[in-house]
């Protein structure tokens, strides 16, 4: 299980390094879903480096910005990722830094795994079965699981 913890937290922390030097840019590329919600580039961006690093694990990924993937298919995984890679994108795109990455993953419909990170602050959650964690990063911290 700390495998798969280190590479959500390793994945939510490099996807917010893609957020922020867009969200710092400034040019959010913004375009409309068919739900009328925004899409950002930082929103793509996100989702790319999160992709990468969950994809290795081979469990599924289901991803708000990812494929849609129908319900007769997912019915049958027995664990899947869940991956919102900007929860907040109306908040990103005013610039007050309430948004979040989150990333579970679920077990037997049950989450046994949940990693929020707000890119903004540095603030990093974490969640397993057995422990639940706070800490707030900066440049000259690493975290070791």
């Amino acid at each position: 299980m700390n495998n798969l913890l280190n590479t959500a937290i390793i994945a939510a922390l490099e996807a917010s390094k893609a957020i922020l030097d867009i969200y710092h840019s400034g040019a959010f590329d913004i375009e409309i879903k068919g739900d009328n919600s925004p899409l950002t580039k930082a929103d793509k961006a996100s989702h790319n480096v999160i992709m990468s690093y969950l994809e290795t694990t081979g469990i599924p990924v289901l991803s708000e910005e990812g494929r849609d993937i129908p319900y007769k298919e997912r019915k049958l995984w027995k664990q899947l990722w869940i991956v919102d890679p900007i929860d907040g994108t109306k908040e990103f795109i005013k610039r007050n830094g309430e948004f979040t990455v989150n990333i579970a993953l679920i077990e037997n419909q049950k989450p046994i795994i949940g990693v929020i990170f707000v890119p903004v602050t540095g603030e990093l959650y974490f969640s397993t079965s057995s422990v639940t964690f706070f800490a707030r990063l900066d440049n000259q911290v690493s975290l070791t699981i």
